[in-house]
């Protein structure tokens, strides 16, 4: 008996040693705004008080332009996701994009609002305040919903409108990043604002990738980071919390051009989705890629901003 409980008792404290080591091991404390900015808020990087957060932004090209481009990123990504748009459109094109509360180093709401109505005002808020009056509004996933829902907001100030793998209709993915499923479950999101192994970021971007072998250890390093900007995570979980709902009914009164872009191995949001869009904006027309995934325009910049130029007319 004596030899049994000794054998259990080896036992659990292996199991304790391996668990306090895992812990450890991905030990991820949150990262201060200042810090992560060193490396990921270099120029042409700027920021902008507004809606009592201060705003991580970037604003290139020519400043007559009468419609700027304004980007909006999806979930757990940043401004960053759009470089390779906004390297070949700011020749020509004046280009905005902005990390949303709760991602980026922009980071949380500080009431801890993540309804659309609440993202809605703070795109406007941010064009407002950079003296935007009209302009093309682009968004993936998330942002994709945000779009459309400020173009229903206020379809005068929308010109041209184009979602990318966007949000905004009931969603049945064939696949969820673990990240994501990690930050829905409410005894595992808690740990995962102290805890947050690299190769769950990893494993979350591979999901998200037509060809996985894109995802490089430079891509892993800016999605980790900006993750642990301090805040993001509690404000994630709270984001999922909250859920999103818009009404998808009002698309059919929106009369503007309008691209829907979507990727053909996109599992977190089907291509199914990207037929309802079409079917349902008056005015669109849509170009699949069928071997991209959920964020195309990160996947392939160059393939899928040739079809934007196209649509806006940029020569």
């Amino acid at each position: 008996m004596k030899y049994l409980l000794r054998i259990v008792l080896v036992v659990v404290v292996t199991c304790c040693v391996f668990l306090v080591a895992g812990l450890l091991a991905t030990w991820a404390p949150d990262r201060s705004v200042e810090k992560l900015a060193l490396r990921w808020a270099q120029p042409p990087s700027t920021w902008l008080e507004v809606g009592g957060m201060r705003v991580h932004l970037r604003d290139e090209g020519p400043r007559d332009d009468p419609h700027p481009i304004v980007l909006l990123h999806g979930t757990s990504a940043s401004l960053h996701t759009w470089d390779g748009w906004a390297a070949n459109l700011k020749a020509r094109r004046r280009v905005i994009r902005f990390d949303l509360p709760a991602f980026g180093l922009t980071g949380p709401h500080p009431a801890n609002d993540y309804s659309m109505a609440a993202y809605v005002q703070f795109v406007t808020q941010v064009v407002d305040a950079l003296g935007v009056q009209t302009f093309v509004l682009a968004g993936n996933s998330l942002g994709g919903h945000i779009a459309w829902a400020t173009a229903v907001a206020q379809p005068q100030r929308v010109s041209q409108l184009i979602l990318v793998d966007s949000a905004g209709y009931p969603i049945v993915s064939q696949s969820v990043p673990i990240g994501f499923e990690l930050a829905r479950l409410p005894g595992l999101r808690h740990l995962m604002e102290y805890v947050l192994p690299r190769g769950v970021v990893q494993s979350s971007l591979r999901n998200v990738y037509g060809d996985p072998s894109k995802v490089t250890p430079e891509l892993v390093d800016r999605y980790y980071e900006l993750t642990l900007r301090a805040g993001n995570r509690a404000a994630l979980a709270y984001r999922f919390q909250q859920g999103l709902s818009g009404d998808t009914e009002a698309l059919k009164t929106l009369k503007i051009p309008s691209l829907v872009m979507w990727g053909a191995r996109d599992r977190l949001i089907p291509p199914d989705n990207a037929q309802k869009f079409v079917r349902d904006l008056p005015n669109a027309r849509l170009f699949v890629f069928d071997d991209l995934g959920h964020v195309p325009h990160e996947e392939d910049p160059q393939r899928t901003v040739d079809a934007v130029r196209a649509f806006l007319n940029i020569v």
